[in-house]
Parts: structure tokens; sequence; C-alpha cells
């Protein structure tokens, strides 16, 4: 690809899956033949490196003070200062490759303070584009071709600063009411921030997650999430998978499994599919 793509995964609530279907699409547009970086905003935990099996060896460079510098560094105001005495390596000790493909830049504990921290820059345009320039001057050079975020299940400067810089977000779904009132409200809120600040922000995938279609309640969401995202839905849900949570418990995705069940199968083709999908509603029709 000759320009970088991104999305952001973004929900006002915790525990939709985010992680998971970052993970999972990242190692899906590997699949499909596209270079991709994820980086994990989404807190402290370093969920996304335990789900590729790297969290640990992190860990041991955090408590060893090595981490440094890490995803927190990039919104520090003395960024570029500490970018330009790096040099050339730059971000050499920021990704983290994974066996699965797709290289990560972890979380890391510095996250717990930086909403606080980004909440005393007065500009708001300011406050919320750090990230962005970090992509634009840093990454974008690199030469991957997508970058996909996992934002925190809340909403606060650091989730505004993933929107502002992918333009595009990924939301995960449970089959529920709650989880249909806040994709409503992200949609509104996306709304909002185009009109405050002349900023075009979509909503790029809603990807129905955990799906149990055995019950007629979740079909009937289904149908109703298709209904009122008709340009956003994945052109396939993904079903509830005890075989991803027993792979994600090892490290793993479901495409490093060997005997995969047949719901982790469809689960696979669910989000090769949504990858597809994506790089074309990213803009990337024309790569491959």
């Amino acid at each position: 690809m000759s320009e970088t793509l991104r999305a952001a995964a973004f929900l006002d609530k915790g525990g939709t899956g985010k992680t998971t279907t970052v993970a999972h699409l990242g190692v899906a547009l590997e699949e499909l033949g596209h270079e991709v970086l994820l980086i994990d905003l989404a807190g402290k935990q370093g969920d996304l490196a335990k789900h590729f099996g790297v969290w640990g060896d992190y860990q041991a460079r955090i408590e060893a003070d090595e981490a440094w510098p890490n995803i927190s560094t990039v919104f520090d105001d003395a960024w570029g200062t500490i970018a330009e005495k790096l040099g050339d390596d730059t971000l050499a000790d920021l990704v983290v490759p994974t066996d699965e493909g797709p290289d990560l830049i972890p979380a890391h504990p510095g996250l717990d303070t930086l909403d606080a921290e980004l909440g005393n820059i007065d500009d708001a345009r300011e406050r919320y584009s750090r990230l962005e320039q970090f992509l634009d001057e840093y990454v974008d050079p690199l030469g991957y071709d997508v970058v996909l975020v996992d934002l925190p299940g809340m909403t606060n400067n650091v989730a505004y600063n993933g929107l502002w810089a992918a333009r595009h977000v990924i939301t995960p779904v449970e089959m529920g009411p709650f989880e249909a009132e806040q994709a409503d409200a992200l949609r509104r809120d996306l709304g909002k921030i185009a009109d405050n600040f002349a900023v075009d922000i979509e909503l790029a995938l809603v990807l129905p997650n955990k799906v149990d279609t055995r019950t007629n309640l979740a079909e009937e969401y289904l149908n109703a999430f298709e209904s009122e995202y008709p340009d956003a839905i994945a052109p396939d849900y993904v079903p509830y998978s005890q075989d991803i949570r027993n792979a994600a418990d090892r490290g793993q995705t479901a495409f490093a499994l060997e005997e995969p069940s047949t719901t982790a199968r469809r689960a696979r083709e669910a989000y090769l599919a949504a990858a597809e999908t994506l790089v074309e509603r990213l803009g990337g029709e024309h790569y491959g």
C-alpha cells in the first residue's frame, strides 16, 4: 500500500470484545497479505499483548525500567526532542513483534495518568491530536498497510486521541439493549466531534460479536443491528466460541489453533470477511 490505513476499536463500555476484535482483525489482515501494526491504548493491563503471549516479556522490561520509550511517551510534550535524540531507532524499543504476524505497541502503566495529563492541555485540537501527530510523523514512514488502535472502554481524552487519529471506528457489539444504546450514542458522539472540530470520523465497521443464534433474542438484535447500520455492519457475525476464550488464555488468537472447533472456524471466517470489508471501507479497495 502507498498509504497507511487506520481504524480504532471503540465503544463506551467495557467487555464488548474490543481487544479480541483488534487482535483477530490484525491477524486476519495479515492473512490477507497486509502488514499490520496494533497499538494498545486500552489500559495498563496489557490485554492486547497477552492475546499474543508477549506481555510477560514486556512486563519484565517495565519492571526493570527498560520499557522506554513507550506508548505513553509519545504523548509527551518532549516527544519530538526524545525522538530526535533516538534517531533512526526511534521506534525500535516501542514495537514488539508477535508470532502471528502483526507488530504491536503494547500498553504501559503510564497510560494511567495520561488522560489527566492530556486534560491539562488547554487547546482542544492540541489535546486530541497528539496520537495523530505521532502516527503521521513516525509510524506512517514505516510502511505498515494498516494500523489498528485498541481504545479504552470509556469516553476520555485518550479515546478522543484515538478517534481523532484513526477517523474510522470499529465497534464490536454483543446482542443486547445496552450495546445497541451505546452504539447509537457513539454515532451521535462522532457527529458532535465532526461538527465541533470539522473532522470527519465515521463508523466503519459494526461487528456483532459473541453471537449465539440459538436464542430468538439474539436473532432479533442481529436483525436490528443490520437494519440500523446498513453501511457499517460487518458481512458476518462472530459466533460465541469457547475456543477463542481458551486460545486467549494461552496467548493466542483463534487463527493459531491447530484443531479449531466449528464455532472457532466460523469465527475465523467472520474475521477474515470483516477484515476484507474494513480495508475497502477505509479506502483501500485497490490494494491487495
